[in-house]
């Protein structure tokens, strides 16, 4: 099975999750440090989308971009994002089984 992560290598729930990933047996690990390489506006509404999560619920509250998008559409959301990725929650794992934000990391398990 193939697992992609959207990983800040920086934090310490998404060292969490890369960890459980790789101690999965048969897991291949894709890791994409987001903050280098951010996914499409396009790729992230498809994440959310598969995660079942509106763009707000993946926004990262905690930094000061997003106290601004408060009222905020999920398209305006979505473009922020794409615009500055550090609003992205991490981390963002997809399979074949699903998409989940590992918050708590554990809930990946759920898509291996």
């Amino acid at each position: 099975m193939k697992a992609t992560i959207y990983h800040n290598p920086r934090c310490s729930k998404s060292r969490e999750a890369l960890a459980i990933l790789e101690a999965a047996p048969g897991v291949e690990v894709e890791v994409v440090e987001y903050l280098k390489t951010p996914p499409s506006r396009e790729r992230l509404a498809a994440l959310y989308a598969r995660a079942g999560i509106t763009p707000r619920e993946g926004l990262r509250k905690a930094e000061d971009g997003a106290k601004a998008l408060k009222d905020a559409s999920d398209e305006a959301i979505l473009d922020a994002m794409a615009a500055d990725p550090i609003l992205i929650e991490r981390p963002l794992v997809e399979t074949d089984r699903g998409v989940r934000l590992g918050r708590p990391p554990e809930r990946i398990r759920e898509i291996l």
